[in-house]
């Protein structure tokens, strides 16, 4: 039974990981400076994100320079951009299919297309999340390879920065959403609530009609082989020189 209460906490959740995945996508804090070694300087404090690169300084004076190249970025930087681009598309279009075919709106109210509907959304977050999920770890993935490689100097190491922690959570909520609306869609059997349509019951099978009408019967005829055995007749008697009246 899809429960609607149950289909909007799903939804609910799902949301909430499509707004941490549209707030991870713009935050500039993907990356920050690691202060290793030597590099024990923390008057500034430098920041990487996927489109823009910022600069906070102990003042604080809070400068960021936008990305003007695209082509010119790194292709690690270049793959995280659509990724997460793309997520934030699928989560927007599971969010109007999954509000189109919940039971609490009125849209193809009493129709089956609404199971599909919440069927279809709950996919599409799946899908959002995994995106996300991908480009996070993907970035955890190179941070911790750059902070470990003992040929890069200190001032060229990051940390993981705010916002790839606020993509973990984000991703985490679409999952789940995603996996309760599917869960709940109503398509894996019939609903209880709707009862079920009441079917007269089919007409006995009549009985055959005989017709009261009496045909003739055939006329009939005489076979041809009885022909030629007639029994001989009073004139044919008589004829023979024999004559009845003698012999009564």
């Amino acid at each position: 039974m899809a429960s609607m209460a149950v289909q909007l906490l799903g939804f609910f959740l799902s949301l909430l990981g499509f707004v941490g995945t549209v707030v991870t996508t713009l935050l500039p804090h993907w990356r920050s400076r690691a202060y290793v070694g030597s590099n024990i300087i923390t008057a500034t404090s430098f920041m990487m994100g996927l489109w823009m690169d910022c600069v906070w300084h102990s003042t604080g004076i809070y400068q960021c320079e936008v990305h003007r190249s695209l082509l010119a970025l790194p292709p690690d930087l270049q793959a995280a951009r659509a990724l997460m681009v793309l997520s934030c598309i699928t989560s927007t279009l599971a969010a109007l299919v999954s509000v189109m075919g919940m039971k609490c709106t009125r849209f193809a109210r009493g129709s089956s297309t609404k199971n599909a509907l919440v069927l279809s959304g709950g996919v599409c977050f799946l899908c959002a999340g995994l995106l996300c999920l991908v480009t996070v770890s993907w970035t955890t993935h190179d941070v911790i390879l750059d902070f470990y490689d003992p040929f890069l100097p200190g001032g060229m190491k990051y940390e993981i920065g705010l916002a790839v922690y606020v993509g973990y959570a984000s991703a985490c909520l679409s999952l789940i959403g995603g996996l309760v609306l599917c869960q709940n869609s109503g398509v894996a059997g019939p609903d209880r609530n709707q009862m079920p349509r009441y079917r007269p019951p089919s007409a006995p099978p009549r009985p055959p009609v005989f017709s009261t009408v009496h045909t003739p019967a055939p006329p009939y005829k005489r076979h041809e082989m009885l022909k030629d055995n007639r029994a001989a007749s009073l004139l044919s008697i008589s004829s023979s020189g024999y004559r009845l009246n003698d012999y009564v």
